[in-house]
């Protein structure tokens, strides 16, 4: 059934009230702060035909309407206001840009913390792992007897460092001149033509072979390892919020944000969606109680990464969307200006 105007803009007073009080909205506040043209007997008209609707429910009957799921699916599609940052909130994620901009993994976290310190949820994150990546270069160390350190270097200098094994035989020598044949045939190319280069390269590589298959897991494990590059900023804040008062909701929301391969699915899902919002059970790792606002970051068609913030139901979720946006912005103008 399609909602008239007058029962949008209750219902959308309802969510607002809502989330910025907790608590059950009444007639009576409606008439008085918002609609004081319409008589309190057609506001509870209008109450109780969104609540048959099941837009609203009514914990007691003497008290006020909440929101339900449904209700703030409609508020997000169709009802939230644009909200807009202040200049010193936008002041603020520059700066936490500015901090280590020529590392994109530094600027995943302070992103992930500034977006967290501005909207009072917990905030997570994941770094894009593209095979696109261009590899700039791979260092190989010495470390131990059978062990190496592998460095390698991507043009969105994204550092991995990972120990390999070695043959027990091979000299210092004999690694440096593995090294070098590494970047030749690695450096310039995408990280997936390096997952994909086993066959051509096969020849060259007979006297390194194990230098060279390290090199190639190494690459795979990188591309595949979604969890690997999850950041969390702000878990404790959901204690801010009245709706995990109860331990069992505060169990069910740790549940999610301590497992890193739960939120990596979560941030990889929809990836291709600039801002997704999901909300209660839309997500098998979401708990019914909560939701999840997640934006993609892209420059110059280049992946940059997926943030997102986690919190109730009862989200504030235009000054959500509002700071992913802010951030989304400054974040790829900063790409594009370096």
């Amino acid at each position: 059934m399609k909602l008239s105007d007058r029962k949008k803009k209750i219902l959308q007073i309802v969510v607002d009230e809502y989330i910025s009080n907790a608590q059950p909205v009444s007639s009576k506040s409606i008439t008085q702060n918002y609609m004081r043209d319409v008589s309190s007997a057609t506001v509870r008209s209008e109450l109780a035909a969104l609540e048959e609707m099941g837009y609203l429910s009514q914990l007691h009957t003497s008290s006020g309407r909440v929101p339900s799921i449904e209700a703030y699916k409609l508020y997000v599609s169709e009802l939230m206001d644009k909200g807009k940052l202040t200049g010193k909130e936008l002041t603020q994620i520059k700066t936490a840009f500015a901090r280590q901009s020529g590392n994109m993994e530094e600027v995943v976290k302070n992103a992930a913390k500034v977006i967290s310190e501005l909207t009072d949820y917990t905030s997570i994150a994941v770094a894009a792992h593209d095979e696109d990546d261009v590899i700039e270069k791979i260092s190989i160390f010495p470390f131990k007897e059978d062990t190496a350190l592998l460095l390698i270097v991507t043009d969105r200098a994204l550092i991995r460092d990972k120990f390999i094994s070695i043959p027990t035989d091979m000299t210092e020598e004999q690694l440096e001149s593995a090294n070098r044949l590494v970047n030749r045939t690695f450096a310039g190319k995408r990280l997936g033509e390096a997952m994909a280069a086993s066959l051509e390269a096969e020849e060259q590589f007979e006297s390194y072979r194990t230098i060279f298959d390290r090199v190639i897991d190494a690459i795979t494990d990188y591309v595949n390892d979604k969890s690997g590059g999850v950041v969390m900023a702000g878990e404790d804040k959901i204690l801010n919020h009245p709706e995990y008062a109860e331990a069992d909701k505060v169990k069910n929301f740790l549940s999610v944000v301590t497992s890193r391969d739960r939120i990596a699915d979560m941030l990889t899902e929809d990836n291709d969606i600039e801002i997704s919002i999901k909300i209660g059970g839309e997500d098998k790792n979401l708990p019914d109680d909560c939701s999840l606002v997640t934006a993609t970051y892209s420059a110059g068609n280049v992946k940059l990464g997926t943030y997102g913030v986690i919190g109730p139901l009862r989200m504030d979720y235009q000054k959500v969307v509002s700071v992913l946006e802010g951030v989304g912005k400054i974040l790829e103008d900063m790409v594009n200006k370096k």
